[in-house]
């Protein structure tokens, strides 16, 4: 994964800060840059997750139609994307060791724990698999009957793991405008749904990650047509059975940005909390793939 072979294009250079508070506490970020990512292969595209490793440079990216991508982002001195290397594609295989079905299946959260193995949480049907590496093939985790019962194509959108290896996943819809969005928890081997979490206005989750900080962060996204786009991240504090009152970490304007779908949250050299994202174009020419870097202050 650190082999250095680069190709990727110019970074696009942006800064600007924002102040936001959200249940009381203050949050300070500030936009660092966007890099749109390109690939000769006709079947790159589509990402709706991202894990990057703890100094933001080796990833694992998680296309909606069942492939995982490893990778390497290479950075400046100062920490800004200028390219991305040694990217490798791999089609996950369910537990029959054949493809996932690119058509149905939908791949859409991806949470990566210390050792390697990896999970995918995905839309259709509604459950979560576990990698032991990317040319592994699949094993299918005890369901929970809550599934079932899920939105079909708004199932499970976001995954998580905790410090102690807890997976926690949630719905892209909750049923009603009013109705909050259910976390189910996987822990020694058995689901609940501790918690839920509010759903506020028309934002719908679509990744979900724990930061150094120990804290859940989840980025939602609002969908306005021809108008484009708007994400925010908003940040929870679990303990135990118990969730905190949500803090808006972000919230873009209107058009910023693309289809923002996976989240990674990490720490950098300088001990800077770093939200990076990366948007779905849907395998539309007219949207992009583009990877996406806020930094994050208390």
């Amino acid at each position: 994964m650190r082999k250095r072979t680069f190709f990727g294009l110019a970074a696009l250079a942006a800064l600007g800060v924002a102040l936001h508070a959200w249940a009381g506490t203050p949050v300070l970020q500030t936009y660092v840059a966007s890099f749109d990512w390109t690939e000769d292969d006709p079947a790159f595209g589509g990402l709706s997750a991202l894990e990057l490793d703890a100094d933001g440079t080796g990833f694992l990216a998680l296309s909606d139609r069942g492939t995982v991508y490893t990778g390497v982002i290479e950075r400046q001195a100062d920490g800004q994307i200028e390219g991305v290397s040694n990217v490798t594609p791999y089609v996950l295989r369910g537990p029959d060791g054949l493809a996932l079905d690119q058509a149905h299946d939908d791949s859409e959260g991806l949470a990566l724990a210390p050792d390697g193995h990896f999970f995918v949480a995905q839309e259709g049907p509604a459950r979560v698999l576990r990698f032991g590496g990317p040319a592994a093939a699949a094993k299918v985790l005890p369901q929970n009957p809550d599934f079932a019962a899920l939105q079909v194509n708004s199932a499970l959108e976001a995954l998580a793991i905790d410090a102690n290896g807890a997976l926690f996943t949630l719905p892209e819809r909750s049923g009603a405008i009013d109705r909050p969005f259910p976390v189910y928890r996987f822990a020694n081997g058995t689901w609940t749904q501790p918690f839920d979490i509010p759903r506020d206005g028309g934002y719908l989750p679509t990744a979900a990650d724990f930061g150094p900080d120990g804290r859940l962060y989840i980025l939602e996204r609002s969908f306005q047509g021809i108008r484009g786009f708007q994400s925010r991240v908003r940040r929870f504090t679990v303990t135990g059975d118990r969730v905190s009152a949500p803090d808006l970490v972000l919230e873009t304007t209107l058009g910023q940005h693309g289809n923002l779908e996976g989240l990674s949250v990490w720490q950098d050299a300088g001990g800077t909390l770093r939200l990076t994202m990366v948007s779905d174009d849907n395998f539309r020419f007219f949207l992009r793939t583009s990877l996406v870097e806020y930094t994050v202050t208390d």
